[in-house]
This record gives structure tokens, sequence and C-alpha cells, in this order.
């Protein structure tokens, strides 16, 4: 028997009102629209032309030494500028000795408005507290070391915050790691900023070349930027005697410089004394002379993550100067004494200071050692 002649047109097919009484009895689960959960914060897209400026000014210098490197790799690769290369590279090594004699200045450099579009970005600034008659040699002692020291190379080793017309006739150098010099192109920059090498013999040099001389020494160094984390102030001071003896011995006076904001600019990885992280990162240091924090800041199109430093205040105190007297072998005694009038003075400028520019402190100055 054929089935298929018992069924209707109508049987086969629904009518319009059994339909819609068979619908009207499903249960539709409404959809729910798919959110991406991202901790990323980016930058808008409209951001006004100074701002990019100053976004892209303290980008091109966080990567300088990178970007020197791969250009000096670069005509490396081309066989006919080797006589050149192999000149320079003996000229950095045997000949030329301006790191540890006073550097070579340019006014011109230092004065670039990429170091005001630099400055701005924090924005960086000095307070000025005393003049300084420059009828005699100066050291400066600056702290926090922060993870970099943006802030000292702002102050120091440029005219974008208008040191040189706030202290005239004052020649400020700052001083760095003598490794910092045997990097090619990167060497040359740095020496017209006026930053010359840290070492004992480039001090004295500079300290004796005339009335007005001045030094910055980021004292803590690479110990201390271990300890930079937002809302701190824990400083590596106490047995830190070397520039205390070396401004008794030229009759330079010290001048205590506190940056604040300086240890802001960065996060950095959870490293507290005794964790693996900090043990590994002393024995780094003791290695090697300098160590590796382990942070981030922000990034060119965003603001959470990267290697730029935040946008956050930054303002060195510049302090009263401490007098000394010339001594050429100090006791130590006297190096102590000078060291507890730096102390107290450096003291002082935080507990001045610290509600007007740490108000989101979250503790007090601490000299850990």
């Amino acid at each position: 028997m054929d089935v298929g002649k018992n069924f209707t047109s109508a049987s086969r097919s629904l009518s319009s009102s059994s339909l819609k009484d068979r619908l009207s009895k499903i249960t539709v689960t409404p959809l729910k629209p798919i959110t991406i959960h991202s901790n990323i914060e980016f930058a808008p897209a409209r951001i006004p032309r100074k701002r990019r400026m100053q976004m892209l000014a303290v980008a091109a210098w966080s990567v300088v030494i990178a970007l020197a490197t791969v250009l000096f790799l670069l005509l490396c690769s081309i066989p006919s500028l080797w006589p050149f290369l192999a000149a320079y590279q003996a000229w950095i090594t045997w000949i030329d000795q301006s790191p540890e004699h006073g550097g070579r200045t340019s006014q011109w450099f230092r004065k670039l408005s990429f170091w005001k579009y630099f400055a701005d970005y924090y924005p960086a600034s000095f307070l000025k507290e005393a003049d300084l008659p420059p009828d005699r040699p100066y050291v400066f002692g600056y702290h926090p070391h922060g993870i970099i020291g943006m802030g000292a190379l702002a102050t120091f080793a440029t005219e974008a915050t208008g040191f040189s017309a706030a202290f005239p006739g004052i020649k400020p150098h700052l001083l760095t790691l003598s490794s910092n010099f045997r990097m090619p192109f990167y060497r040359d920059l740095i020496l017209a900023m006026g930053i010359c090498s840290v070492s004992k013999k480039s001090c004295s040099n500079i300290l004796k070349s005339g009335p007005g001389s001045a030094i910055t020494i980021v004292v803590g160094g690479a110990a201390e930027s271990l300890s930079a984390h937002p809302g701190t102030a824990d400083l590596t001071l106490r047995k830190r005697l070397g520039f205390i003896k070396v401004a008794i011995q030229h009759g330079a006076d010290l001048v205590p410089v506190f940056s604040f904001g300086e240890n802001d600019i960065y996060e950095q990885m959870p490293n507290q004394p005794g964790t693996t992280i900090h043990k590994l990162q002393k024995k780094f240091q003791s290695v090697f002379g300098f160590t590796l924090p382990l942070f981030h800041g922000r990034g060119l199109l965003n603001y959470n993550i990267g290697l730029m430093p935040y946008r956050r205040q930054i303002v060195a105190v510049i302090g009263k100067p401490i007098h000394v007297e010339q001594c050429d072998k100090p006791a130590i005694q006297e190096v102590m004494r000078v060291q507890q009038m730096y102390i107290e003075e450096l003291t002082r400028i935080w507990d001045t200071y610290k509600d007007q520019f740490a108000k989101a402190r979250t503790r007090e100055l601490s000299i850990i050692e």
C-alpha cells in the first residue's frame, strides 16, 4: 500500500495558527553579549602633538643604547668603513681620555628642544633652596637612584630645567659608570651632555679644574635601584663615605639633593631582601658591577605595559650647601662627622617637602644600609 497517498497537503504542513501556538511554547534563552576583559589601558587615538613629542623624546632616550649598538653593527657590515671604525674603536679604547678629564660638554647639545620635551613628559623640575657662589667646587649627592635616574639626567645633564640659569657659574657634571664610555656613539652623546666617569680620578680632575666645577654623584648606585619602589624612599647611604672624602680632599661644598618622584616612574617586581630574586640580583651585581631590576612601565600605545616610564612628577630639591674644610688625608672621624651633617640636611629636605611632593608615600624616609 502506498502510504504517501494517505497524506493530504493539510496533514503534511502546519497551519499558521498551530505553528504560532507551538512556537509560543518554546522557551528561548536570550543571547548574552560576549565581554572580553583586558587589563591593558590603551591610549586614546587623539592626543595633543606636544604630548606626542614628549613621549617620543622619552621613548628615543629609553632605547638610545640599543639604537647606537645597532647602528654600529650596521656600519660594521660595510667593508669600506672598516678602517674608519677600527680607528674609532682604537681612539675609544686607548686615546680618548675625556671621560676621566671633565668630558667635552656641548652647551648647544644640552639646550636642544629635545631635552625640553624629555623633561616636560614627567614633568621633571627642581626646587632651589639656596644660592651657590661660583667661587668654589661642589659635590652634589643625588637621592634616590630610582631605576634609571631620569630626574638626575634632566636636571644635571641638560638645560631643560634651567640649571645654569638658576646657578650661574656652576659647571655640572653628572657621573656614571665607566663601562658606559665603551659603547660606540652612545659615549659621544653623554660626553656632550657633560656626563663623565664616576671614578676617583675623574672626580678629582673635575674638582681641580677651577671654581664652579661640580660633580653630581647618584650616591645609592646599583644597590639602591633594587629598593626603588613607588611610594618609598629607602636609601643606601650609611656606608657610602667615598663622596664625602672626595669633597673634603678638594674643599668642595656638599649639596644634598632629594628627588621626589624618582622612585615612582617605574613599577618593580617584589624583591624583598632574602627572596630568591633579590639574591640573584645581588649576585649579578657582585659579578658585573651593575644590577638588573625587574621593572615595567607603560608603552607607546598603552598606559600600563611596557618599558617607558610613567608620567609622574619628579621634583629634585637642591638643598643648602654644607661647607667643609679642605684636608688631603681626612681622619675617619671627620668623614663620619660630615656625613652626619649631610644625613641631617637630607632628612630636613624630606621632612620639609614630603607632604607637598610625596603625598602618596607608603612609608617614611629610611636609610637601609
